[in-house]
Protein backbone atom coordinates (compact mmCIF):
# COMPACT_ATOMS: atom_id res chain seq x y z
CA UNK A 1 0.00 0.00 0.00
CA UNK A 2 1.64 3.32 -1.05
CA UNK A 3 1.77 6.13 1.81
CA UNK A 4 1.57 9.10 -0.86
CA UNK A 5 -1.02 11.41 0.37
CA UNK A 6 -4.50 12.16 -1.30
CA UNK A 7 -4.54 15.92 -2.89
CA UNK A 8 -8.75 16.54 -2.89
CA UNK A 9 -10.25 18.88 -4.48
CA UNK A 10 -9.95 21.59 -1.33
CA UNK A 11 -6.24 21.06 -1.30
CA UNK A 12 -6.03 22.04 -5.32
CA UNK A 13 -8.51 24.68 -5.38
CA UNK A 14 -6.35 26.37 -2.35
CA UNK A 15 -3.40 25.44 -4.32
CA UNK A 16 -4.69 27.49 -7.12
CA UNK A 17 -5.25 29.90 -5.01
CA UNK A 18 -1.48 30.03 -3.76
CA UNK A 19 -0.28 30.01 -7.78
CA UNK A 20 -2.24 33.01 -8.33
CA UNK A 21 -1.73 35.39 -5.49
CA UNK A 22 2.17 34.50 -5.53
CA UNK A 23 3.43 38.11 -6.35
CA UNK A 24 6.73 39.93 -7.40
CA UNK A 25 6.47 42.25 -4.27
CA UNK A 26 8.15 45.48 -4.51
CA UNK A 27 6.75 47.15 -1.89
CA UNK A 28 7.27 46.03 1.88
CA UNK A 29 7.02 46.29 5.53
CA UNK A 30 10.68 46.06 7.59
CA UNK A 31 9.04 44.03 10.30
CA UNK A 32 11.35 41.19 10.98
CA UNK A 33 11.32 37.91 9.95
CA UNK A 34 12.06 34.71 11.80
CA UNK A 35 15.52 33.54 10.62
CA UNK A 36 13.84 29.74 11.93
CA UNK A 37 10.95 30.82 9.38
CA UNK A 38 13.36 31.67 6.56
CA UNK A 39 15.78 28.78 7.29
CA UNK A 40 12.48 26.56 7.27
CA UNK A 41 11.83 28.36 3.67
CA UNK A 42 15.40 27.13 2.45
CA UNK A 43 14.90 23.69 3.40
CA UNK A 44 11.55 23.58 1.40
CA UNK A 45 13.03 24.99 -1.66
CA UNK A 46 15.94 22.48 -1.70
CA UNK A 47 12.92 19.68 -2.16
CA UNK A 48 12.62 21.52 -5.41
CA UNK A 49 13.40 19.25 -9.05
CA UNK A 50 17.68 19.26 -9.91
CA UNK A 51 18.84 18.09 -13.85
CA UNK A 52 20.77 14.30 -11.52
CA UNK A 53 19.38 15.29 -8.25
CA UNK A 54 22.51 17.71 -8.58
CA UNK A 55 20.73 20.20 -6.21
CA UNK A 56 23.06 22.87 -7.29
CA UNK A 57 21.59 25.74 -6.09
CA UNK A 58 23.70 27.51 -2.96
CA UNK A 59 21.83 30.11 -0.98
CA UNK A 60 24.17 33.33 0.66
CA UNK A 61 21.54 35.68 2.89
CA UNK A 62 23.20 39.16 2.82
CA UNK A 63 22.86 40.43 6.07
CA UNK A 64 26.26 42.83 6.54
CA UNK A 65 25.04 46.90 5.80
CA UNK A 66 28.20 46.98 3.57
CA UNK A 67 26.85 44.28 0.88
CA UNK A 68 23.53 45.42 1.02
CA UNK A 69 25.08 49.12 0.41
CA UNK A 70 27.06 47.80 -2.12
CA UNK A 71 24.62 46.10 -3.67
CA UNK A 72 22.13 48.56 -3.62
CA UNK A 73 24.36 51.14 -5.10
CA UNK A 74 24.80 48.00 -7.89
CA UNK A 75 21.43 48.13 -8.90
CA UNK A 76 21.26 51.61 -8.87
CA UNK A 77 24.26 52.01 -11.86
CA UNK A 78 21.76 48.73 -13.61
CA UNK A 79 19.25 50.89 -13.26
CA UNK A 80 20.43 54.11 -14.53
CA UNK A 81 22.00 52.15 -17.70
CA UNK A 82 18.16 50.80 -18.34
CA UNK A 83 16.53 53.91 -18.29
CA UNK A 84 19.08 55.42 -20.42
CA UNK A 85 18.50 52.34 -22.80
CA UNK A 86 14.54 53.14 -22.69
CA UNK A 87 13.27 54.42 -25.95
CA UNK A 88 11.37 57.89 -25.33
CA UNK A 89 8.13 56.67 -25.14
CA UNK A 90 8.44 54.17 -22.27
CA UNK A 91 11.37 56.31 -20.29
CA UNK A 92 8.75 57.96 -18.39
CA UNK A 93 6.69 55.01 -17.85
CA UNK A 94 9.79 52.62 -16.83
CA UNK A 95 10.64 55.82 -14.24
CA UNK A 96 7.77 55.52 -12.56
CA UNK A 97 8.53 51.84 -12.32
CA UNK A 98 9.23 50.46 -8.49
CA UNK A 99 11.51 47.85 -9.24
CA UNK A 100 12.84 46.84 -5.87
CA UNK A 101 12.47 46.22 -2.64
CA UNK A 102 16.19 46.65 -1.37
CA UNK A 103 15.71 49.22 1.42
CA UNK A 104 12.69 48.04 2.79
CA UNK A 105 12.59 44.34 2.77
CA UNK A 106 14.16 42.66 6.10
CA UNK A 107 15.73 39.63 4.40
CA UNK A 108 18.38 38.92 1.08
CA UNK A 109 19.04 36.54 -0.20
CA UNK A 110 21.51 35.63 -3.55
CA UNK A 111 20.81 32.46 -5.07
CA UNK A 112 23.88 31.07 -6.79
CA UNK A 113 24.72 27.82 -8.67
CA UNK A 114 27.32 25.83 -8.97
CA UNK A 115 27.82 24.98 -12.82
CA UNK A 116 29.48 21.69 -12.45
CA UNK A 117 28.44 20.20 -8.99
CA UNK A 118 30.24 16.62 -8.64
CA UNK A 119 26.62 15.69 -7.02
CA UNK A 120 24.27 14.12 -9.58
CA UNK A 121 27.81 13.13 -11.75
CA UNK A 122 26.88 15.02 -14.59
CA UNK A 123 23.46 13.21 -15.05
CA UNK A 124 21.25 14.68 -17.79
CA UNK A 125 23.27 17.82 -18.12
CA UNK A 126 26.02 16.99 -21.12
CA UNK A 127 23.65 17.99 -23.94
CA UNK A 128 21.94 20.65 -21.88
CA UNK A 129 24.56 22.32 -19.14
CA UNK A 130 21.90 24.90 -19.12
CA UNK A 131 19.44 22.70 -16.99
CA UNK A 132 22.01 23.12 -14.07
CA UNK A 133 20.85 26.73 -13.98
CA UNK A 134 17.20 25.76 -14.69
CA UNK A 135 16.97 23.37 -11.57
CA UNK A 136 18.37 26.67 -8.89
CA UNK A 137 15.31 29.05 -11.15
CA UNK A 138 12.99 25.76 -9.93
CA UNK A 139 14.31 26.11 -6.47
CA UNK A 140 13.54 29.78 -6.16
CA UNK A 141 9.82 29.31 -7.38
CA UNK A 142 9.45 26.52 -4.78
CA UNK A 143 11.05 28.57 -2.32
CA UNK A 144 8.60 31.84 -3.73
CA UNK A 145 5.34 30.00 -3.15
CA UNK A 146 6.55 28.50 0.29
CA UNK A 147 7.27 32.26 1.40
CA UNK A 148 3.48 33.04 -0.06
CA UNK A 149 1.42 30.47 1.98
CA UNK A 150 3.23 31.50 4.78
CA UNK A 151 1.91 34.93 4.38
CA UNK A 152 5.40 36.78 3.18
CA UNK A 153 6.12 38.61 0.09
CA UNK A 154 9.04 38.22 -2.48
CA UNK A 155 10.92 40.21 -5.40
CA UNK A 156 13.25 38.90 -7.17
CA UNK A 157 15.76 41.78 -8.26
CA UNK A 158 17.18 41.20 -11.48
CA UNK A 159 18.62 44.50 -12.98
CA UNK A 160 21.86 43.72 -11.54
CA UNK A 161 25.34 42.66 -13.35
CA UNK A 162 26.20 38.82 -12.19
CA UNK A 163 29.87 39.60 -11.92
CA UNK A 164 29.72 42.42 -9.50
CA UNK A 165 26.95 40.77 -7.43
CA UNK A 166 29.23 37.63 -6.82
CA UNK A 167 32.68 40.25 -6.00
CA UNK A 168 30.35 41.63 -3.45
CA UNK A 169 29.28 38.27 -1.80
CA UNK A 170 33.05 36.99 -2.72
CA UNK A 171 31.70 33.85 -3.39
CA UNK A 172 33.74 30.80 -5.73
CA UNK A 173 34.84 32.07 -9.03
CA UNK A 174 32.48 29.24 -10.39
CA UNK A 175 29.39 30.31 -9.21
CA UNK A 176 26.89 32.34 -11.08
CA UNK A 177 24.38 34.60 -10.11
CA UNK A 178 21.11 33.22 -10.75
CA UNK A 179 18.52 35.63 -8.87
CA UNK A 180 18.65 38.14 -5.82
CA UNK A 181 15.64 38.12 -3.75
CA UNK A 182 14.15 40.46 -1.47
CA UNK A 183 11.96 38.57 1.19
CA UNK A 184 9.40 39.99 3.71
CA UNK A 185 5.99 41.05 4.80
CA UNK A 186 4.16 42.81 1.57
CA UNK A 187 3.38 46.12 2.36
CA UNK A 188 -0.21 45.26 0.38
CA UNK A 189 -2.11 42.36 -0.83
CA UNK A 190 -2.84 42.19 -4.59
CA UNK A 191 -4.22 39.42 -7.08
CA UNK A 192 -2.82 41.48 -9.42
CA UNK A 193 0.59 41.97 -10.86
CA UNK A 194 2.20 45.15 -9.84
CA UNK A 195 3.74 45.60 -13.72
CA UNK A 196 -0.15 45.27 -14.84
CA UNK A 197 -1.87 48.03 -12.34
CA UNK A 198 0.84 49.95 -13.53
CA UNK A 199 0.42 49.67 -17.37
CA UNK A 200 3.22 48.31 -17.76
CA UNK A 201 2.36 44.84 -19.28
CA UNK A 202 -0.99 42.69 -19.12
CA UNK A 203 -1.32 38.71 -18.27
CA UNK A 204 -2.25 36.83 -21.50
CA UNK A 205 -4.31 33.73 -21.31
CA UNK A 206 -2.87 30.38 -21.87
CA UNK A 207 -4.57 30.27 -25.15
CA UNK A 208 -2.20 32.73 -26.77
CA UNK A 209 0.54 31.31 -25.35
CA UNK A 210 0.01 27.33 -25.99
CA UNK A 211 1.20 25.76 -29.36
Amino acid sequence: MSDAPAFDAGFRERLAELFAWRRDVRRFRTDPVDPALVDTLIETASLAPSVGLSQPWRFVTVDTPARRAAIRAAFADSNAAALAAQPDARAAAYAALKLAGLDAAPVHIAVLVEPDPAQGHGLGRTTMPETVGYSAVLAIHTLWLAARAAGLGLGWVSILEPERVCAILDVPADWRLVGYLCLGWPAAETVTPELETAGWEHRRPASVVRR
